[in-house]
């Protein structure tokens, strides 16, 4: 693979998010990178060590393993996750300005 794909963003994600965002099993990612069907770079953040994947070959895994209509239902899963989530941290934000609008209201009626 060209170098230049490990450089670009979104290019690449962990092998923990590969498996959240495509429905794999680590032993499925460890099995492939094993069997030459994945590349991997070794990473370290915060002290932690991870693998970094190409997401086009983990792509490709998921449609060899389960068929293409499981790469779609996945993304569609993932993205309905990170609606829902932004959708609840918006809400805790809105309670938040609420009550601070009732303190303030309060504090101009005195």
């Amino acid at each position: 693979m060209p170098e230049s794909l490990w450089t670009k963003p979104g290019e690449t994600l962990s092998h923990k998010n590969a498996c959240k965002e495509f429905g794999l099993t680590e032993d499925e990612v460890f099995k492939a990178m094993q069997a030459g069907k994945l590349q991997y770079r070794e990473n370290v953040a915060h002290g932690n060590p991870y693998l970094r994947l190409l997401r086009s070959e983990v792509k490709s895994l998921v449609c060899d393993l389960y068929g293409p209509n499981h790469l779609e239902a996945q993304a569609v899963k993932h993205q309905l996750k990170k609606v829902n989530r932004e959708i609840n941290s918006l809400k805790r934000k809105l309670k938040s300005l609420e009550r601070q609008k009732a303190e303030l209201i309060e504090r101009q009626h005195q």
